[in-house]
């Protein structure tokens, strides 16, 4: 895959020497570059899209500022810099870092093929490649368990060579990181969002320049260097998610989560979490968790949908697999039986979430699903 047009248009607006840019993915997994214009931001370097999730993607400035100090806290916390692999969409914040990255550090990187999408196969091909005696990739949880699923020890032998393999972008389960260090593999959590530069808390402990705290009502707060300009032509929006508090720029995210007293973060889920049902407040996380703890079910969506008679409903997307006990069929039928008072009233379930291509479960399509689901009955 040739990353080429997209580094050099990266260098030049890092250099102050072109436009701010957009990157996209074409059909054959190549980067594209497209210049943007960015009135009233200073410093401007690239406009990152939101992920898109939960509604309309925001377009998201960072700025030089912000991503040299996003690069330099990485390379501190990572205890060095070194060749980066590609194995994420460009147009999303931890797959341009990995291009940033290594224009900072001065590495070339190498781009997996995802033409195909993710694959075991090709991502061992492009592991290969890498010539550096440090380094490291980013993956989400869904693309490293494939990779530990993946029956070919090449698959292995290379995800150990990786100084760090950076995972974020949705929740890993207990069981997946325990996996992967079972494995022998350096596996770092991270939390953030496109606002932050991407991750800017490593294994729940905020990296240099970085400041994290929480509300009075649970929510959690980002501040510091690494924190973006705002979002492009959407001045109320900027105003309400970015504030400025004790000479220090915060992006007021919309994760609950809690800090212990050792400084650990600790996200709880999102703040639009709870479900009222029947005047009754549901935490859709909580549920989530019931749910996968049950034998043949990998993963769960969990949300509230509009009722006539409840006010909302708690609807579930529940991932089961094909060989488990009672079946996908099975499970829908007997979910009062095995959650009792926590059964989420309508429940769709199939062989896997619907996610988007960063990795991220799609809990827009999978609402609406469940919305269509729930008012058909």
């Amino acid at each position: 895959m040739n990353i080429e047009p997209a580094l050099k248009a990266l260098a030049a607006a890092l250099h102050g020497e072109g436009p701010a840019v957009e990157l996209s993915t074409a059909l054959d997994g190549s980067p594209v570059v497209s210049p943007v214009q960015t009135p009233g931001f200073d410093d401007a370097v690239v406009v990152v899209r939101t992920s898109g999730s939960t509604g309309m993607p925001k377009a998201t400035v960072l700025t030089v500022e912000a991503l040299a100090a996003s690069s330099m806290a990485t390379a501190l916390a990572l205890k060095g810099e070194g060749q980066w692999l590609l194995a994420l969409p460009v147009q999303y914040v931890a797959g341009l870092q990995v291009l940033v990255r290594s224009l900072f550090a001065g590495t070339r990187p190498w781009a997996m093929d995802l033409s195909a999408g993710f694959t075991p196969d090709a991502f061992t091909a492009a592991a290969l490649e890498l010539t550096d005696r440090i380094r490291f990739t980013s993956l989400v949880p869904t693309q490293l368990q494939r990779l530990l699923d993946s029956p070919a020890p090449e698959t292995l032998a290379v995800l150990r060579r990786f100084n760090s393999i950076l995972l974020g972008g949705a929740p890993a389960s207990a069981e997946l990181l325990q996996a992967a260090r079972e494995a022998g593999l350096r596996v770092v959590t991270t939390y953030g969002s496109a606002e932050t530069c991407g991750g800017c808390v490593y294994d729940g402990v905020p990296i240099e320049g970085v400041k994290v705290k929480v509300s009075d009502t649970g929510r959690i707060l980002l501040g510091g260097d690494t924190i973006a300009a705002g979002y492009l032509d959407d001045p109320d929006l900027t105003a309400d998610a970015f504030i400025e508090e004790d000479g220090l720029r915060w992006f007021r995210t919309n994760d609950l989560g809690s800090i212990n007293a050792e400084g650990i973060l600790t996200v709880l889920g999102r703040s639009d979490d709870v479900v009222i049902t029947g005047g009754v407040k549901v935490s859709a996380a909580h549920v989530q968790a019931e749910l996968e703890k049950l034998d043949g079910v990998t993963a769960a969506f969990v949300t509230g949908v509009p009722s006539e008679e409840w006010g909302q409903a708690v609807a579930a997307y529940v991932a089961v697999a094909d060989d488990s006990p009672q079946g996908i069929s099975g499970f829908t039928a007997r979910r009062y039986d095995l959650l009792g008072p926590l059964a989420p009233k309508t429940v769709l379930a199939a062989p896997e979430l619907i996610m988007l291509p960063n990795g991220k479960p799609d809990r827009l399509a999978m609402t609406e699903l469940l919305n269509e689901l729930h008012q058909g009955k």
